[in-house]
């Protein structure tokens, strides 16, 4: 028996190169539609029918396909070798996806931890939900392909080859031998970090304890899997975001150190405040080190003032950051920024909603706006200038209404003798 390949395989291979850019599925369908006409054709050219005859009938293999693209609708050939890039193409498109979206990830987790462990506000941690979308479609991918495909892309191949390189140098090679032995503790220093970082919120704010088991799970999750990322590189989805969140959180809780110890240096004036920048770029105000966010002003009879407008002995207005409940959320927000106080307080706690038989039926909203004045003040009195005795007031000073008259059951004094030059009386006149 001949292995030799028969006029209508040969037609039917140069047919479906054609058709390469097809889908392979509907490429098999229509091959199977044509292969009955190409072998009755066969038969009737007889035995030991060549190509070169069937071409003759039907024409080149070439345009047979595109009579068949015609028939079924289907856009016009493209180049063979545009095909063959276009799938190769296709094929870096979801490990890029994948790598990319695990890189932005980090970054964005870093970035989120730096800002909330400066301004000491775990509201800020809200903003990990950004990357949250972007790093899940990385998961999918990375659970639907595997991690093959990602560490055949060509900025993988080169980064692999860059540290190996390195790692064959001499002091660099030592460094990089010496960090890789470092691992086990870096991950225990992780789950350290998140955990002093929670503890640093928690001091802060009393809501941050909801964060507290996160934190705790995430740093158990990456001493686990920091061991086992070398025989497993899927786990790196898992290790590098928790890596870059605990970089970012260690250098902004370095930055809130340093601005709170400058904050109390012994050359500040207590008493006066002190600008600085909040996490919006807007200012702040400062007294005896700590931040103040309200001010209460009341007038003489202890009632307190409301649109009240601040601003310091050169006339700038002391613009501060006014918050407000954010609708969807039912967080604090930044609603804009003025010099009018006071403002209302920004109430987080979910206090229960009791009902007339003294059953809890919910929760009232987690974030409300309060104005009612949370304290009474007592204005002490000012002492009345005319309640000062006159020995102690100047006579330049005592305006004459003021000066007191003497009673008319008592005798005036009689005033006192003036010398003169001329006698009181007249002189006896001599006699002569």
């Amino acid at each position: 028996m001949s292995d030799k390949p028969t006029a209508v395989r040969v037609y039917l291979a140069r047919v479906r190169t054609s058709l390469a850019d097809l889908p392979a599925s509907e490429v098999e369908e229509i091959l199977e539609d044509v292969r009955p006409h190409l072998a009755e054709l066969e038969t009737e050219l007889g035995p030991g029918a060549r190509v070169e005859a069937m071409i003759e009938r039907l024409g080149t293999p070439e345009s047979y396909a595109a009579e068949l693209r015609a028939a079924g609708g289907y856009p016009p050939a493209t180049d063979p070798a545009e095909v063959k890039k276009t799938k190769a193409t296709q094929g870096l498109v979801r490990p890029r996806i994948a790598l990319w979206g695990l890189v932005l990830s980090a970054v964005a987790s870093g970035l989120v931890a730096f800002m909330a462990g400066v301004n000491i506000d775990p509201d800020l941690l809200l903003g990990l939900g950004l990357p949250a979308p972007v790093f899940m479609i990385s998961l999918a991918l990375l659970l639907r392909d595997g991690v093959g495909p990602v560490m055949a892309l060509p900025e993988m191949r080169w980064l692999a080859a860059t540290v190996s390189r390195a790692r064959e140098k001499g002091d660099t090679g030592r460094a990089i031998r010496w960090l890789g032995s470092l691992k086990p503790a870096w991950w225990v220093l992780c789950a350290l970090v998140l955990v002093v970082f929670g503890l640093l919120l928690m001091a802060r704010h009393r809501q941050a304890v909801l964060l507290m088991p996160l934190l705790i799970a995430a740093g158990v999750a990456a001493v686990w899997a920091g061991q086992r990322v070398g025989g497993d590189r899927r786990l790196l989805w898992l290790v590098v975001p928790v890596s870059t969140f605990v970089v970012g959180g260690l250098l902004g809780g370095l930055g809130a150190t340093v601005d709170l110890v400058g904050d109390r240096t012994p050359y500040q004036n207590a008493t006066s405040y002190y600008s600085s920048t909040d996490e919006y770029g807007n200012q702040r105000l400062t007294y005896g080190g700590k931040q103040v966010e309200n001010i209460y002003a009341f007038d003489a009879d202890g009632k307190p003032l409301t649109d009240v407008f601040l601003y310091d002995e050169q006339g700038r207005p002391i613009m501060l950051t006014r918050y407000g409940c954010q609708t969807m959320t039912d967080y604090r927000e930044k609603i804009g920024e003025d010099n009018r106080f006071p403002r209302p307080q920004i109430d987080r706690n979910s206090p229960p909603v009791i009902d007339s038989q003294g059953n809890q039926t919910g929760y009232r909203r987690a974030c409300r706006e309060n104005t009612e004045v949370p304290f009474s003040a007592a204005i002490p009195k000012v002492t009345p200038p005319s309640s000062v005795p006159p020995s102690s007031v100047p006579p330049s000073s005592v305006p004459p209404s003021s000066v007191p008259v003497p009673s008319t059951s008592t005798p005036p004094s009689s005033p006192p003798s003036a010398p003169s030059s001329t006698p009181t009386s007249p002189s006896p006149t001599p006699t002569k």
